[in-house]
């Protein structure tokens, strides 16, 4: 990626032009697994905290996924739960997926890992399968970042364990299938190799 802290402070510059025109502005982060979306979505909250001295709102597509097949279907429910209701200047009400019960919804947590927001600060979507033909019509900045293969690998492994190393190989199949029908990285208005 070109210097990381370089392309914070443009794309922080992009996303205050933007709430000039609408307080709420839609923010796509996409590229394959482990290409430094999180930590790129992190670093950009935390500056337009600073610059606008209120917090966007960040969402996970880890969060949305139902599973380690549902790429596609997390990125339909990104669209219908949060995307559309938005530019429709309704409520976006989503539930979280929770990885360990296999089901959305959050036992543990009040409201049953309900969430809602209504606007009135940028929004910053982040993960695979964020950027399709849908949601880039919905979104105000799209970014797409891509990373070195085995790169990527190292950093899943050094991030998830051992242990996760077979959902790299299940992940990867739907990852493709979903990037060669979106054609996400052809939709971004930024694109970082990092």
């Amino acid at each position: 990626m070109q210097d990381f802290h370089q392309a914070i402070a443009a794309i922080t510059k992009q996303v205050v032009s933007l709430v000039d025109k609408n307080p709420s502005p839609i923010i796509l982060i996409d590229g394959r697994a482990a290409s430094g979306k999180s930590s790129l979505a992190a670093a950009l909250k935390n500056a337009l905290f600073k610059e606008l001295e209120q917090a966007p709102r960040l969402v996970h597509m880890d969060d949305l996924y139902p599973g380690w097949e549902g790429l596609q279907q997390g990125s339909f429910y990104l669209n219908q739960q949060i995307l559309q209701p938005l530019r429709a200047g309704k409520t976006a009400h989503w539930q979280l997926w929770d990885w360990e019960s296999n089901q959305r919804g959050k036992s543990d947590e009040p409201g049953n890992g309900w969430r809602e927001f209504s606007g009135g600060t940028p929004l910053i979507v982040e993960g695979c399968g964020s950027l399709s033909r849908v949601s880039s019509e919905l979104a105000d900045l799209r970014i797409w970042i891509s990373a070195d293969k085995e790169l990527r690998h190292q950093r899943w492994l050094e991030r998830d364990g051992e242990k996760f190393n077979d959902f790299w190989h299940i992940w990867a199949a739907p990852e493709d299938e979903f990037y060669q029908q979106e054609k996400s990285s052809q939709l971004a208005d930024l694109v970082f190799e990092n």
